[in-house]
């Protein structure tokens, strides 16, 4: 006769391998579990909390049916091996803000590097580099950089706009101009969108425009500053003209726009269509 005291024979719940099976396994019983999970092969349960650690960023691995966490013990690690894993917890805490410090620091020194190019293009490369030699070398390292922001800040400076609003709300005491009805503000043609592309690369090529005007159009004045100056004001005027009369042509398109009638005679030729379907379905 059997004795009812016999242990239960074991069950991996990975492998579902028994001891019978595979007698040279190690097992251990992790957790809380009694009957057929209470056992595991050692190896099996290696393999489970690898992919377990590997799909969540927590140390820490609880059993799935009782919820105990799993105590895991390493074997003892020699001086140099310890001080190479601290090192690399380390690294690993220090890497993400070294990287936005590389990547500010990037974007800082290409705004210092455009903003010495602006002024030498804008004052002539001379004197430029004169002027930059003679300054005081802090200043320049706060100065510089503004030169991108203060164009791309005036860049989003819409004045168009404005004048286009006060042209169509005083457009009807001015003789010979008939009202016009007011559009929402929110309409498509009320203003374009600001497109963050086109306001970055319009107020960074903006020195160079009004450098290549200056020299088309005031290619007399001797002074570059001066020159630069002058045409960069003709450039935003022309442009501003340009594009506030666009802008009032859109408007004056969308104001007159109108929708059509439906004809009559198309109207009355559509019954008797349908009825002709209608009596051809029968059919």
């Amino acid at each position: 006769m059997a004795s009812t005291d016999e242990p239960p024979e074991k069950h991996c719940w990975v492998c579902f391998a028994t001891e019978r099976e595979d007698r040279v396994a190690e097992w251990v019983s992790p957790c809380r579990c009694k009957g057929c999970t209470k056992w595991i092969h050692q190896s099996c349960l290696q393999r489970w909390l690898d992919e377990k650690q590997k799909e969540s960023s927590a140390g820490a691995v609880s059993c799935p049916q009782c919820g105990t966490e799993y105590r895991v013990v390493f074997p003892k690690m020699g001086p140099l091996v310890y001080f190479l894993q601290q090192v690399d917890r380390v690294l690993s805490r220090v890497s993400p803000f070294a990287a936005a410090g590389v990547v500010v620091g990037t974007v800082y020194w290409s705004a210092v590097t455009y903003g010495a190019v602006t002024v030498m293009q804008v004052v002539g490369h001379k004197k430029g580099l004169d002027v930059m030699e003679r300054a005081d070398p802090l200043f320049l390292l706060m100065g510089l950089p503004t030169i991108p922001v203060m164009l791309v800040l005036g860049k989003m400076i819409r004045w168009e706009d404005y004048v286009v609003r006060l042209w169509q709300r005083h457009s009807a005491k001015l003789p010979g101009i008939s009202r016009l009805p007011r559009l929402p503000a929110e309409g498509p043609y009320s203003g374009d969108h600001l497109s963050v592309s086109r306001t970055l690369c319009g107020a960074l090529i903006f020195p160079s425009v009004a450098n290549l005007v200056g020299r088309l159009l005031f290619h007399r004045v001797n002074s570059n500053l001066q020159r630069t100056i002058l045409g960069g004001i003709a450039f935003v005027v022309m442009k501003g003209m340009l594009k506030v009369y666009f802008k009032q042509q859109q408007y004056l398109i969308k104001v007159n726009r109108r929708i059509l009638s439906y004809p009559e005679h198309q109207a009355r030729a559509e019954p008797s269509q349908e009825n002709d379907q209608e009596d051809s379905g029968n059919e």
